[in-house]
C-alpha cells in the first residue's frame, strides 16, 4: 500500500517524445544522456552524434548528401505531433442523437488535438481513413499550430479565430511560406493518423494538382513508399473548367496501406461498381438470384472438335457457331450447364444461347485507378445531393458525392465486420452519410468517427442565413437528416415488401457529440510564495467547478485508453451515483465523502478498473483504507484517483 493512497491518472494525452526516447534507449542505451533545458532543468535526451554512429557502418563526420523531402518548419511539425496536451473531450448529449445506443462519434474541435486525444483509445483500431483536407489553392483557411502573435495582431494580419479560439490562416500564394505552412499543418496529423490505423488499415486522401506532389512525398515518408497502393484519378466534373487554359476535370485520391503485407488479403480488389451491378436482373425468377449473360461463341485458334456442334433451343430453333467461329465450351459442358439452367435462350426460348453469370457468384472486375463521374458521382451531383437534403442551396462549398465514399468503403470494408471509418476533415459529413447508407444497403455494422473544426460561416453565406453559425453545425445536421431519410426509405420499402423479400432493419443512425476543451482539472502549478489561503481552499477539490460527472467520466476513458462508444449506465448505491462502463470494464464514482460501505459494494462488483475523485474520501485515512478494501475484495481491480 502506498503512503498517499491510490495512484493518480495522468490527465493529458500521451507524451510521444518520452515514449520515443524510451524505445531508442532500449535499442541503444549508450545514446541516452542528460540535457539542460532553457529553464535550467535537467531532462533525459539523446546524443544524436552517437546515435548516428550507432546506425552507420562507417565513421560519421559531418552531413552527408542524401535524398530527402524537407521544408521550413518540418522539424517543428514533427515535435508538434509528439507534444502532449492537457485537453479533454466534453460530451454534449443535447446535440447528440440516440446517445445511449449509438456507436458513432462526432468530435468538434481542432483535429490535431482530437487525434492526440484518440491515440490511446483507438491505437491500431481504425480500418479506413478518408480525408479531404484543404487543397491549398491560395484561398483556403488552414489550421495554424504556431501561436507567436497575440489575438488582436493575429486577426488583423493573417486570419481568423473560430468560436472555440482555434486560429486559422488564409494561406494565400503570396505568403513566403505558402507550401511550407500547408505541409507543416498536414504532416503531424498524418503521423498521428498512421498510429491509429489497423495493421490491415488503409487511408485515402483527396487532393488536387496544387499539392499532390508534396502530399505524395509526405505520405511516402510517413506510411512508407512500399505501402503506396494507388493514385486514383477521379473525374470530378462533367466538363472541363472553362476558366483554365487546359480545364482541370479531376482530383487525385492517394491510397496507402498501414502495412501492405496485411492489407492485401482484406482488400476487395474484385468489386463490382454500381453501374455494373445494374446490369444484373432475374427475368426467369431463378432462385439463385440476379444474373447477367455472356456470349458463348469463341475463336477457332485452339478449338477442339468438341466445340463444333449444333444447339437446339426449347422452341426448336437450331444454332451452329457463326462462320469461322466455334462454341467457347465443349458439347458435354454445354449440356451440363443447360441441365443446371445456366443457359439463357431469351424470354421466348428462341434466341441464340448465352451463359448465365450470377451476381452472387461473381467476383466482379478488377478495380482500376480511373474512376468516372458516371461511376462514383461528380461535384454537381454532390452539391445537389446536399442541397436537397438540407433544403438550402449552396450551403457548403465543394462537398464530395456519397457514391464516391461508398465506393471506397465497398473496396475496403465488409458488412460482417464492425469496421471504424475516420474522417478528420469531416466538413459536411459526406463520409458519415456514406457509412450509414452502405450499412442500410448491406446490413453492415460499420461505425464512424467524424472530426471537424467549428470554422465560422461567413455572415453573407447561405449557410449563415439558414441559421448555421459554423461548419460543425452543418455536418451534425446533415447526419441527423441523412439518418432520418434512410429510416423513412426503409419504412417505405417495408410497406411494399414482397413475402420472399428479406426484411431490412434501420442501421445505427445516431452519434455521440464531443467538444474539445481544456482539461477538467484545475491549474495547480504555483510556487510556494504564490499560495494564499484562498488558493489553498480552492484546491481542496482539484476539478473545475463547471465540470460534470459525465465530463470527468470521458476524460477518464480517454486517459485509460478506452473507446468513446462503450455502453454507459448509472446506478445508485446508498444514494451515491456510480457510472458503469461496458458492464465491468470501468466503474467510477465522483461524489464527495463516499463511505467505506459504498466502496465495499463497488469492490464486490469486481470491475476491471475503478476511479474516484481525489475529494471523494471522507478523510485521509479513508483514502489509504480504500486500497485495502479493494486488495481484499477485488484484488485484480486497477484502482486510480483523479
Amino acid at each position: 500500500m502506498s503512503k498517499s493512497g491510490p495512484e493518480k491518472l495522468k490527465m493529458e494525452s500521451p507524451d510521444r517524445n518520452a515514449e520515443n526516447i524510451e524505445n531508442i534507449a532500449r535499442l541503444f542505451p549508450g545514446v541516452i544522456t542528460e540535457i539542460e533545458d532553457e529553464d535550467g532543468i535537467l531532462r533525459t535526451g539523446i546524443d544524436f552524434d552517437i546515435l548516428k554512429q550507432e546506425l552507420s557502418g562507417d565513421y560519421v563526420e559531418g552531413r552527408e548528401e542524401r535524398y530527402e523531402f524537407t521544408w521550413v518548419g518540418k522539424k517543428q511539425s514533427i515535435v508538434e505531433a509528439n507534444l502532449p496536451i492537457q485537453k479533454t473531450l466534453r460530451p454534449c448529449k443535447g446535440e447528440s442523437k440516440n446517445w445511449e445506443n449509438t456507436e458513432n462519434i462526432y468530435i468538434e474541435g481542432d483535429n490535431l488535438d482530437a487525434l492526440k486525444l484518440l491515440q490511446e483509445s483507438y491505437l491500431n483500431k481504425i480500418k479506413v481513413i478518408y480525408i479531404d483536407p484543404p487543397y491549398n489553392t491560395g484561398n483556403d483557411f488552414i489550421y495554424n499550430d504556431c501561436f507567436v502573435m497575440d489575438a488582436d495582431e493575429y486577426d488583423e494580419e493573417t486570419g481568423a479565430i473560430d468560436e472555440l479560439g482555434n486560429r486559422l490562416i488564409k494561406n494565400g500564394k503570396d505568403r513566403g511560406r505558402y507550401h511550407s505552412d500547408w505541409c507543416s499543418m498536414l504532416y503531424p496529423r498524418l503521423k498521428l493518423a498512421h498510429n491509429i490505423l489497423q495493421e490491415d488499415g488503409v487511408i485515402f486522401v483527396s487532393i488536387d494538382d496544387n499539392e499532390v506532389h508534396n502530399l505524395r512525398k509526405m505520405m511516402d515518408e510517413i506510411f512508407g513508399d512500399d505501402n503506396f497502393i494507388a493514385n486514383i484519378v477521379w473525374q470530378k466534373r462533367t466538363s472541363p473548367d472553362a476558366r483554365s487554359t487546359i480545364g482541370a476535370a479531376h482530383d487525385s485520391i492517394l491510397v496507402y496501406a498501414r502495412s501492405l503485407e496485411y492489407f492485401k488479403p482484406s482488400l476487395q480488389l474484385l468489386s463490382l461498381s454500381e453501374d455494373r451491378i445494374s446490369d444484373y436482373s432475374n427475368p426467369d425468377n431463378d432462385p439463385r438470384g440476379k444474373w447477367a449473360s455472356r456470349d458463348i461463341t469463341g475463336q477457332t485458334g485452339h478449338a477442339t472438335p468438341s466445340q463444333f456442334y449444333e444447339i437446339t433451343t426449347p422452341s426448336g430453333t437450331k444454332y451452329r457457331p457463326p462462320d469461322g467461329r466455334c462454341w467457347a465450351i465443349s458439347q458435354n459442358s454445354f449440356e451440363k450447364l443447360n441441365i443446371d439452367n445456366r443457359i439463357w435462350f431469351g424470354k421466348d426460348g428462341n434466341a441464340r444461347p448465352r451463359l448465365k453469370l450470377f451476381l452472387s457468384e461473381s467476383k466482379g472486375m478488377a478495380t482500376w485507378t480511373w474512376w468516372t463521374n458516371h461511376e462514383v458521382g461528380h461535384n454537381q451531383e454532390a452539391t445537389q445531393e446536399l442541397n436537397n437534403l438540407m433544403g438550402v442551396n449552396d450551403i457548403f462549398d465543394n462537398p464530395k458525392p456519397t457514391r464516391l465514399i461508398k465506393r471506397i468503403l465497398q473496396l475496403t470494408t465488409t458488412s460482417n465486420n464492425r469496421d471504424i471509418i475516420l474522417d478528420f476533415f469531416a466538413g459536411s459529413c459526406t463520409t458519415a452519410q456514406a457509412v450509414m447508407k452502405l450499412n442500410s444497403d448491406d446490413g453492415g455494422k460499420r461505425r464512424f468517427i467524424m472530426i471537424q473544426l467549428p470554422e465560422l460561416c461567413d455572415e453573407n453565406s447561405e449557410a449563415y442565413k439558414a441559421g448555421f453559425k459554423n461548419i460543425s453545425e452543418i455536418g451534425k445536421e446533415r447526419i441527423r437528416r441523412a439518418g432520418e431519410q434512410i429510416k423513412t426509405e426503409i419504412k417505405d420499402k417495408k410497406k411494399q415488401k414482397k413475402i420472399d423479400d428479406e426484411p431490412k432493419t434501420v442501421p445505427d443512425i445516431g452519434f455521440r457529440v464531443f467538444k474539445i476543451d481544456e482539461t477538467n482539472m484545475k491549474e495547480v502549478y504555483y510556487s510556494a510564495g504564490e499560495y494564499s489561503q484562498e488558493t489553498i481552499e480552492g484546491l481542496v477539490d482539484n476539478v473545475k467547478e463547471d465540470r460534470t460527472d459525465l465530463d470527468l467520466l470521458y476524460q477518464v476513458l480517454i486517459n485509460w485508453g478506452l473507446p468513446l462508444n462503450l455502453e454507459h449506465k448509472t446506478e445508485k448505491i446508498d444514494g451515491f451515483t456510480i457510472h458503469i462502463v461496458d458492464k465491468n470494464a470501468l466503474i467510477t464514482c465522483f461524489d464527495a465523502n463516499i463511505p467505506e460501505s459504498v466502496m465495499k459494494k463497488i469492490a464486490e462488483k469486481k470491475p476491471l478498473r475503478v476511479v474516484f475523485r481525489d475529494g471523494s474520501f471522507e478523510s485521509s485515512p479513508g483514502k489509504l483504507n480504500i486500497e485495502g478494501i479493494f486488495k481484499t475484495t477485488a484484488p485484480d481491480t486497477n484502482l486510480r484517483v483523479i
